[in-house]
């Protein structure tokens, strides 16, 4: 843990923004742990979904952990199971992904994370405003149970709590919150999405819009928030877009459209999607380091 904490005088003075996307974001998870290989540590990294899970491992400085826990487990029961949803709303185990699988299977390096310098943010949407919140690694009082609430996809899980308020999925209300980077006044902000360049929500079907009514209609607010997804996440990327063009902000995206869904289950398709991941960080971090000043 030593030599780990030790690189943390290489800190970058910038943000580093993680998208969520369940098994897509296998393709963060590689660009993250080239990252890793080159010492590019982020001294503010927030996350959504299953971006927040993966920043994890990039904080505790463990390459490699997240493509390894999701392609040995993946069609593991204990870790994803479709019964489990239909019985329990609970698709994604998380009892035991914080509990025996990081504590024993594939260890988790919970001192470094813990002690790590490096700021981390989790967004999770609070049920009964429809609204973001966002929880720090060393203020929040449960931080694990906070990603747990920002990777809780509606109607596939279960509400989190947290200090006696109810929470799920981060990208129901900010899916990519580089604006919140922004706010927290880092002037260097580098996004990793797990969409390609020009892609754009489809409008919310009508049996999905049926569905959500009928099991959040008692939350109008998370209700509105949730039926405003496409719109929402649309017009961030058209922001995105426009301030890449402008040299503002930098982006590490797919380098075409990705096939994977968000619950594939094929390793194989999981394996090629982290791979590209490495490929397009790797051929993205010259490019990087003379955006944040580095060269």
């Amino acid at each position: 843990m030593e030599q780990k904490l030790a690189e943390d005088h290489k800190r970058i003075p910038g943000a580093l923004v993680l998208e969520g996307g369940s098994m897509r974001c296998l393709f963060t998870a590689g660009v993250l742990d080239v990252f890793l290989e080159q010492e590019m540590n982020f001294a503010y990294v927030i996350g959504v979904s299953a971006g927040s899970m993966t920043a994890m491992n990039y904080i505790s400085r463990q390459p490699g952990r997240t493509r390894d826990v999701t392609l040995r487990f993946v069609n593991d029961s204990r870790y994803l199971s479709f019964r489990r949803m239909l019985r329990n709303r609970q698709i994604f185990n998380f009892d035991f992904l914080f509990g025996e699988l990081s504590h024993e299977l594939i260890p988790f390096d919970r001192e470094t994370f813990e002690k790590s310098p490096q700021r981390f943010v989790a967004v999770a949407t609070r049920c009964r405003t429809g609204q973001p919140e966002y929880f720090e690694k060393g203020i929040c009082s449960d931080i694990e149970a906070a990603v747990a609430a920002s990777s809780s996809m509606p109607i596939l899980s279960r509400m989190v709590t947290i200090d006696h308020r109810q929470y799920l999925d981060g990208g129901l209300s900010m899916p990519i919150p580089f604006k919140q980077a922004m706010k927290e006044g880092y002037e260097k902000v580098v996004l990793v999405l797990s969409r390609n360049h020009g892609y754009r929500k489809p409008p919310i079907s009508r049996l999905h819009q049926k569905i959500y009514r009928r099991y959040f209609g008692p939350l109008p607010q998370l209700l509105s928030s949730i039926e405003e997804i496409p719109d929402r996440y649309n017009r961030l990327e058209d922001e995105i877009e426009r301030l890449e063009d402008e040299g503002k902000i930098f982006v590490i995206r797919p380098p075409k459209p990705v096939t994977v869904s968000r619950l594939e289950r094929n390793r194989k398709n999981l394996e090629a999607l982290y791979q590209e991941g490495r490929e397009e960080g790797e051929k993205r971090l010259e490019a990087m380091r003379a955006y944040l000043g580095l060269n």
